[in-house]
């Protein structure tokens, strides 16, 4: 028998007292948005990296869709920018509607890009040389040309031809003439080449830079048409779709016959130009021409 003043051991199963409670660990998961997957290699991505090489993959050198803002961030000096006609937006003349009123339809592609319409214009400075440039963006309609985008562009010819500026047209375009605006969009690929031509004629450099995708009624005017044509690796160029010529012609056609080395080989474009590359290239070709 135990004495009052000897301590007396709990029973083998009384729970522990005093002992630091076990602790849940929450399981942290992947940040949403840190990684990016390439269609081009498959490969996974730090986004993060990929961004600091301007949008192109350091595995195999497949160049992602940037927006018209980005874009015009990468190719002009810091704070050089100056854009003309920002208060330009598109109207609904025809009343369209498909699956949607074209003027919700357009309300909606605001909001979610911020941009009134699928083109950028304005003037800066590359490497310090003082340049007009349009971008157009395939984020907002597929970056098809509308009356909007049409009235910016030549405006931009415009202003290169009476200030002398050299001319740079960046192609987003994957839709071509905008359907929403029938014969309105349609007259904007005569409107575009026709300034151009004035341009040409006062002795103006065009330097046409196509990247993916550039198609229908964008690739059959303005895009086509530069002093130099420029295309980033493996962008995706031509007029009609690869399915509907096929399914017209009904014919084999060649594989990759509408990607950007396949037109080079051809004499459509010419140079391909990486997109970590292209500031340079431009500010050369510049210097090259005496502008």
């Amino acid at each position: 028998m135990s004495t009052k003043d000897e301590p007396v051991a709990p029973p083998a199963d009384a729970p522990l007292t005093g002992a630091p409670a076990a602790k849940t660990r929450v399981k942290r998961g992947v940040p949403e948005g840190l990684w990016r997957r390439c269609p081009g290699c498959k490969q996974t991505i730090f986004r993060k990296q990929s961004e600091q090489m301007l949008g192109v993959c350091p595995e195999c050198d497949y160049h992602w869709a940037v927006s018209a803002r980005e874009r015009i961030r990468q190719l002009l000096d810091d704070g050089t920018f100056e854009e003309l006609d920002a208060d330009l937006e598109p109207t609904d003349p025809l009343r369209f509607n498909d699956s949607k009123p074209y003027v919700d339809r357009l309300k909606a592609e605001q909001k979610r890009t911020g941009l009134r319409d699928a083109a950028l214009t304005g003037t800066g400075m590359i490497r310090a040389r003082r340049v007009a440039l349009g971008v157009t963006d395939s984020a907002f309609i597929m970056g098809s040309m509308g009356s909007v985008v049409g009235e910016k562009l030549a405006r931009l010819v415009e202003r290169a031809t009476a200030d002398k500026l050299p001319l740079i047209i960046v192609s987003g375009s994957g839709g071509g003439a905008r359907m929403h605006e029938g014969i309105l969009s349609l007259m904007q690929m005569a409107k575009v080449s026709a300034a151009l031509a004035r341009y040409d004629q006062e002795g103006g450099l065009f330097i046409s830079v196509l990247t993916n995708p550039t198609m229908g009624g964008v690739a059959a005017s303005f895009a086509s048409l530069g002093d130099f044509v420029i295309a980033e690796p493996k962008a995706l160029i031509g007029f009609a779709g690869p399915r509907t010529i096929q399914a017209t012609l009904r014919i084999e056609l060649p594989k990759g016959f509408q990607t950007s080395e396949f037109l080079k080989e051809h004499g459509f474009i010419d140079r391909i130009v990486s997109r970590r590359d292209l500031k340079s290239e431009i500010a050369h070709i510049v210097d090259y021409c005496g502008m």
